[in-house]
């Protein structure tokens, strides 16, 4: 079982240089926010946790897998290998006060669907972003221009990798995490429907990310409150 230290020191440590920079900039009465995206978010609760915060007064994550998947589900691999069940045992709980403030922040861009049961194959070449963040394509077209009847194989696809987030297949999410996972019991949060986990294989009008400008409109007043 891993744990974020020391294998990750080489991230925290550049975000505390970046809070340190922070810090200089700053009057000495205000706040710091952090703002983390996938990974990108339960690695700021681990520099909260770890590192002189003090003075930090938001965390808002976007489209982070805050949560281990359940342990002892069939075919659930743990990808983080232990990381987010250490993160989720010796990290705070969120919490939304005065002195402190946590914002989760989920896409419902895509339900997935198990493996089995009746199919419609009618879809498209997508860009699909793993929950390493490494970025796949994959391939569900077909000829068949009939009103689907089924899950697609696209969502049978991407309800694989949410299976693998969270223990379930048939959840909405962004593509790559499942709403269920990005969102922290004590903490605000928010749903954006249609929002895409990456900027990889996004579109600002067709397949908005959480980074796209229209997106970004809903959710930066909490940076400025």
């Amino acid at each position: 079982t891993l744990r974020p230290r020391p294998v990750l020191d080489w991230y925290l440590k550049r975000v505390d240089g970046a809070v340190s920079e922070a810090r200089e900039l700053c009057s000495p009465n205000d706040g710091i926010s952090l703002i983390g995206h996938s990974a990108g978010g339960w690695l700021a609760r681990v520099y909260i946790e770890e590192f002189d915060a003090s003075d930090i007064s938001l965390l808002l994550t976007l489209g982070t897998p805050h949560l281990p998947p359940p342990k002892g589900a069939t075919g659930v691999i743990d990808q983080t290998r232990g990381l987010l069940t250490y993160v989720e045992k010796n990290c705070a709980p969120a919490v939304y006060t005065s002195e402190l403030k946590y914002v989760c922040i989920a896409g419902r861009y895509i339900q997935g669907a198990p493996l089995t049961g009746n199919t419609a194959t009618s879809d498209e070449i997508v860009a699909v972003d793993t929950p390493s963040d490494v970025a796949e394509a994959v391939m569900v077209s077909t000829n068949d221009k009939s009103t689907p009847s089924g899950p697609t194989l696209r969502a049978r696809f991407i309800g694989q990798g949410y299976k693998q987030v969270c223990g379930r297949a048939d959840v909405w999410g962004d593509g790559v995490v499942p709403e269920v996972s990005a969102h922290l019991e004590g903490a605000l949060n928010i749903s954006f429907d249609g929002v895409y986990h990456s900027p990889v294989g996004s579109d600002d009008e067709q397949r908005p990310w959480y980074g796209s400008p229209a997106i970004l409109k809903q959710w930066v007043h909490h940076l400025l409150s």
